[in-house]
């Protein structure tokens, strides 16, 4: 097994949509709009001291999914892809917290973002109601990824890792989804035998 250690920094804002289970005032009646208003923060992930921080399984679904957009076969294993290689050969234990490790209170204060969004979430599906997501212009830090599977070799590793950060994404209205949000640059690669 080897482990990248992966400097990244963003090259478009990162957003953030975590289903929360905060519950409506006043028995239930809170109003949609007072709900929002009030609970939008609580969209971020937080990490144990309470910064905002980017999951572990983003950064390895990104990578995950770039490997099936890329579809592409493994060089003398016939029609083989590196798709489910990808899927199970790699891990990353942990995530990246923001810098400079931004609290649920500067969430709220500095880094909210309101648009007008399909109520239900989906595209075309009608009705359109105001909507808050935690919003941020920048990020960067290092992510480790355990590579698992020889068969994903440093160089297939690092051009797979780029085009995730180009085509894939990460967060809310990533490229993967049709948006500009959550992509990302590698600056550096280190590998470290486990």
């Amino acid at each position: 097994m080897k482990i990248a250690i992966c400097e990244l920094e963003s090259i478009s804002p990162y957003s953030q949509s975590r289903k929360h289970n905060e519950p409506k005032l006043d028995g239930g009646k809170e109003s949609n709009a007072d709900f929002e208003s009030r609970t939008w923060q609580e969209k971020a992930h937080y990490n144990a001291a309470g910064h905002v921080f980017i999951t572990p399984m983003a950064f390895k679904w990104s990578l995950e999914k770039a490997a099936a957009f890329l579809s592409e076969p493994i060089p003398g294993k016939g029609k083989s892809k590196y798709t489910k290689h990808f899927k199970s050969g790699i891990l990353v234990i942990e995530g990246l917290v923001i810098p400079p490790g931004i609290t649920r209170d500067e969430v709220r204060r500095d880094f909210g973002w309101w648009g007008h969004m399909n109520a239900d979430g989906r595209r075309g599906s009608g009705t359109r109601v105001m909507r808050c997501f935690p919003d941020f212009p920048t990020w960067s830090g290092v992510v480790s990824y355990h590579v698992l599977d020889a068969t994903i070799t440093e160089d297939v590793f690092e051009r797979y890792l780029k085009e995730a950060g180009n085509f894939i994404g990460i967060g809310r209205f990533r490229p993967e989804n049709g948006g500009y949000y959550g992509r990302y640059k590698v600056n550096s690669i280190h590998w470290e035998n486990a």
